[in-house]
């Protein structure tokens, strides 16, 4: 965590935000108290608190895909600072980033304002 920024890194949350056609890609590590983003797509934000990071979640199903569909519609998220205000989270999908221990170290992420319909 706080290593500096790496040119492979951002190349994948771009073509990850072009796939998935959202504005919003990021790799993002959890620790216990914050998540902090080693490559950030169309955010400026490094990193956020723990307690309002979607990828948090995603973490605790190592292998699966973690998808919100519409932030605001889902009792975990519909009070998040994330969701009521910027940048105004309706979409998430994430998928753990696990080491070859199996420990889910974080996730690489789309988001998106608008809800997946």
């Amino acid at each position: 965590m706080d290593s500096g920024e790496e040119e492979d890194f951002d190349d994948l949350t771009e073509i990850a935000a072009s796939i998935c056609n959202t504005p919003i890609a990021l790799i993002s590590f959890v620790d216990t108290n914050r998540q902090w983003f080693k490559s950030h797509f169309g955010i400026d934000t490094i990193q956020t608190d723990r307690c309002h990071s979607f990828c948090s979640h995603a973490i605790e199903n190592p292998e699966a895909l973690m998808e919100v569909e519409n932030a605001l519609e889902d009792v975990r998220f519909q009070n998040n600072a994330l969701v009521t205000g910027s940048p105004d989270i309706r979409f998430y999908a994430g998928m753990p980033l696990v080491d070859e221990q199996g420990y889910a170290l974080g996730s690489i992420c789309v988001i998106d304002n608008k809800p997946e319909n």
